[in-house]
């Protein structure tokens, strides 16, 4: 079978908003809302203006090994990056969508030099710290945003590792705390961890 090319991604929504402008741009993205443990990771990066980073796309779309590899690459490299995790027992108190801005803004709040412009994935920015602009499946389209998505993902999957360690019984390791039949039948038998997302257990 051939290999899968995965074409390059461009800087033109970056690009589209320096002609505006803006000078320092940001992406921010999360990982980890569906889950059902841990916490929801997210990340924000400044790469260098125009650098080109091979391979680089939706973290979902890649292997374990590639993203292991960018994340090298895009902590070697970018100008300015920040993660935040925001854990399970905040996630039950204020709503996953809270949880996930909220781990956004706050890396945000890290980098430096500070942002003008945040390219924020999805559709939803509240109350973001410098000026946000939401773009719908951002990290397949701007370089920034797939960054910040490798580094939130690879965070969260490293510490997945973790939690496994601390809680075998639940195979945290192979699903990754997401809602597969597995790891629902191992709640069901054990009852939920201290990592568990309790709003989350509605099975």
């Amino acid at each position: 079978m051939p290999k899968k090319i995965i074409t390059p991604l461009t800087f033109e929504i970056e690009d589209s908003y320096r002609a505006l402008g803006y000078s320092v741009i940001c992406g921010t993205d999360e990982a980890g809302r569906g889950p059902l443990c841990g916490p929801v990771a997210a990340a924000a990066c400044i790469l260098p203006e125009g650098f080109i980073i091979p391979g680089l796309n939706d973290s979902k779309k890649i292997s374990e090994k590639k993203r292991e590899e960018l994340f090298d690459i895009i902590t070697e490299n970018a100008i300015s990056y920040a993660i935040e995790l925001v854990s399970n027992e905040v996630i039950d108190e204020i709503n996953i969508l809270n949880a996930a801005q909220l781990a956004m803004k706050n890396a945000i709040k890290r980098l430096e030099p500070f942002p003008d412009l945040a390219l924020v994935d999805g559709n939803v920015a509240r109350d973001f710290p410098c000026k946000a602009v939401t773009v719908v499946k951002g990290d397949a389209k701007s370089p920034s945003i797939a960054a910040a998505s490798i580094l939130a993902k690879v965070t969260r999957d490293r510490l997945c590792m973790e939690h496994d360690a601390l809680y075998p019984e639940y195979g945290i390791a192979k699903h990754k705390g997401y809602p597969t039949k597995d790891h629902m039948d191992a709640v069901r038998k054990y009852g939920p961890s201290p990592i568990h997302r309790l709003t989350f257990l509605k099975f």
